[in-house]
């Protein structure tokens, strides 16, 4: 007999749940379902400070989902309290029974007691999210260079601004990444924190995800010995008729604080010998890249979709803690329909600051949270949602105020998965 809503229990699992849970995970995912003592007692070290549910059918683990402390990075450098939601699986024998509405209520609803001004995720499906009011609020793009179509010199002798680019070790990177990290999320709008045992997972001492294979890891110091750049990168073995090497590098994440650096790791991961093709992993959708090389053209975009999606927690606090690109002020109509924030607001935003208070003022914009969510980090813009029909325009020109007050100079990006 198939089991009702009310049969199925939604809460934390305990630590004996555990490999359960990991169990149905990994089978909503569509991986192989296998659960080793190891991969449990690297679960249990990454899920420290982590809040972990599960859905129980007579005691089968049938859902899983996962929140944990995370900061997000405001337009201005503000880092801003958010919730970040991963590991989010529902048995494919046991949807369309509103499990994941609860799993999710109750997740936001301890979120918004906490005070966190955000919920964060990145969205494996784009049709699922909206419904509890997270909007896609970064893009990522990511290109295949063409390196013999680039027009680099192959015989490039390294950086020639007085700086260096070194293969270090994984021990290395956890030295050096994390405060490289930081300074990189602290101006970089939809970047989210890296904790530690992010660090120890991607370098090989908590092997989250079983089997680990130790990519190639280079890093760029400027002039001073600074490091302002940090890549991680693996490379496929293809040969070709006559002996004609045809490998990829395939970057897995790639950070720098300033332009050169980021111009030196590139054109480094284009110098390797036997590499004719570079793919870059998820970059910002104004990325540097392919005008970093005599022929843009051979970078060629091979994704370009959402990334980050945000959950307004607090629109107040969400409005007040970015920075503006002008002075103004306008009357948002908010709409959320789970009743975690909402209502009519007054911004009035300037150079020195912004306010944002409950007003009775006539709005001059109704938008719902997942819309604001779009447009808060500066991905998306007034006049194109009001467009597409998911913002009302209710005073006519108020869209492009809109405009003028939340542009940002470059687009939001979020390096990380999680």
């Amino acid at each position: 007999m198939t089991t009702t809503p009310a049969d199925i229990d939604v809460r934390r699992i305990t630590d004996a749940e555990l490999p359960a849970w990991m169990r149905a995970a990994k089978t909503g995912f569509l991986r192989t379902p296998t659960v080793t003592e190891a991969d449990v007692a690297a679960r249990r070290t990454a899920h420290v400070g982590s809040r972990t549910y599960g859905a129980f059918d007579a005691g089968t683990c049938v859902a899983t989902f996962r929140s944990f402390p995370q900061e997000l990075t405001a337009v201005g450098g503000t880092a801003v309290p958010a919730d970040a939601i991963s590991n989010v699986a529902v048995l494919p024998t046991h949807r369309r029974r509103g499990i994941l509405t609860r799993l999710m209520t109750e997740d936001l609803t301890a979120a918004k007691d906490r005070g966190d001004v955000v919920a964060t995720l990145i969205a494996a499906e784009y049709r699922i999210y909206g419904r509890y009011g997270f909007g896609p609020a970064t893009s990522a793009a990511e290109w295949t260079i063409d390196v013999p179509r680039t027009g680099l010199d192959p015989h490039w002798p390294g950086p020639g601004d007085g700086g260096r680019i070194d293969l270090v070790d994984p021990e290395e990177v956890r030295k050096i990444g994390p405060e490289l990290h930081e300074r990189l999320r602290r101006g970089r709008p939809g970047a989210v924190s890296r904790t530690d045992v992010w660090w120890d997972s991607d370098t090989g001492v908590l092997r989250v995800f079983g089997e680990w294979s130790e990519p190639f890891y280079a890093a760029y110091r400027s002039a001073d010995g600074e490091v302002q750049g940090l890549v991680s990168y693996k490379a496929d073995d293809h040969w070709g008729d006559a002996k004609q090497p045809l490998n990829t590098a395939t970057v897995d994440w790639l950070i720098a604080t300033t332009p050169a650096a980021e111009r030196a790791l590139w054109r480094y991961l284009c110098s390797i010998d036997w590499v004719v093709r570079v793919k870059s992993g998820p970059r910002a959708p104004d990325d540097l890249l392919p005008h970093l090389l005599p022929d843009p053209r051979a970078a060629s975009i091979t994704t370009q979709a959402d990334w980050l999606w945000v959950r307004i927690l607090d629109v107040v606090r969400a409005l007040e803690a970015r920075t503006y690109g002008g002075s103004g002020s306008l009357v948002l109509e908010v709409t959320d329909r789970s009743g975690f924030t909402g209502g009519r607001f007054l911004l009035e935003a300037g150079p020195d600051g912004a306010s944002c208070t409950p007003t009775g003022r006539g709005a001059d914009l109704t938008l719902d949270v997942a819309v604001l969510a779009s447009l808060w980090l500066g991905d998306e813009t007034a006049p194109r949602l009001a467009a597409l029909g998911r913002l009302g325009e209710e005073r006519a020109g108020a869209a492009l105020e809109a405009d003028a007050l939340l542009r940002t100079p470059g687009r939001p990006w979020c390096p990380d998965m999680f």
